[in-house]
C-alpha cells in the first residue's frame, strides 16, 4: 500500500490502493485533459459580419457606366473596414466525457504521482494564521518544479492564503482539482481533508444490487 509523507514531520498517511494504484491509461488521460482545458475556454470571441458593420447601406457607385466592377456595399469583406467572413462567434467548447471515464482518468493521474513519490500530505491545523514563510519552509525541498496544493473547507483559509503567493505554487479547492491540474504539477500536496475528498471522488462507484 502506498503512503504519503506529512510535510513538516516524519508521519505518513496511507493511500487508497484502488485510487492510487491504478494502471496508467494514456489515451484516456489525454481525452479528459483536452476536455477539461476546452471547458475552461470562455468562448466569448466574436467578429462582425458585413451585416453587423456600421454603414454601407448605399451602393458606392452606380451599377453601370463607371468601368469598375459592380459593388453593392463598402462593407463587403473585400473592402477595408468591411465584415469578416467565417470569423469566430461566441460558442461553448465543452466536450462531454462520461463520469466513469473522468474518475478513471483521475485515478490514473493520482497513481502516477504515487508511483514517483510526489504525493504529500499537509496538516492544516498547523497554520493558526496565514504565513507565507511557514508555507515556503514546508515545501522548500519541492521547489524544483510546480507544486499543486489542494485544500478544502473553511477551516483551511489560512493554508490557502499561505501558499497562494509562492512562485510556482498553485492552490486549488478539492472540488476544483482536475486531471489537467494533477498532470501538470511536479508535486501534489493535499491537506488531510482534501485527500479524503479527492479519494472519495476518484473511487469506483459500487453498483447497487
Amino acid at each position: 500500500m502506498a503512503d504519503a509523507r506529512i510535510l513538516g514531520g516524519s508521519k505518513k498517511v496511507k493511500l487508497d490502493d484502488d485510487v492510487f494504484g491504478a494502471e496508467f491509461n494514456g489515451p484516456l488521460v489525454h481525452e479528459v485533459v483536452v476536455a477539461e482545458l476546452a471547458a475552461r475556454r470562455r468562448g466569448t470571441h466574436a467578429t462582425r459580419t458585413r451585416g453587423l458593420v456600421r454603414g454601407g447601406g448605399a451602393k458606392p457607385w452606380r451599377q453601370k457606366g463607371t468601368g469598375r466592377a459592380r459593388q453593392g456595399s463598402i462593407r463587403a469583406p473585400h473592402f477595408a473596414g468591411g465584415g469578416v467572413v467565417f470569423g469566430p462567434h461566441p460558442r461553448s467548447y465543452t466536450v462531454k466525457v462520461n463520469r466513469k471515464a473522468r474518475r478513471a482518468a483521475l485515478r490514473c493521474a493520482l497513481s502516477v504521482h504515487a508511483d514517483r513519490g510526489s504525493v504529500f500530505a499537509l496538516d492544516a491545523g498547523g497554520f493558526d494564521a496565514p504565513s507565507t514563510k511557514q508555507a515556503a519552509d514546508l515545501i522548500a525541498d519541492r521547489r524544483g518544479g510546480s507544486v499543486l496544493v489542494v485544500v478544502t473547507g473553511a477551516d483551511e483559509v489560512s493554508v490557502f492564503k499561505s501558499f497562494r503567493n509562492l512562485a510556482g505554487v498553485n492552490v486549488l479547492a478539492a472540488d476544483d482539482c482536475g486531471v489537467a491540474d494533477l498532470i501538470g504539477a511536479a508535486s501534489v500536496v493535499f491537506s488531510t481533508d482534501a485527500l479524503d475528498a479527492v479519494t472519495a471522488r476518484a473511487r469506483k462507484k459500487e453498483v447497487a444490487a
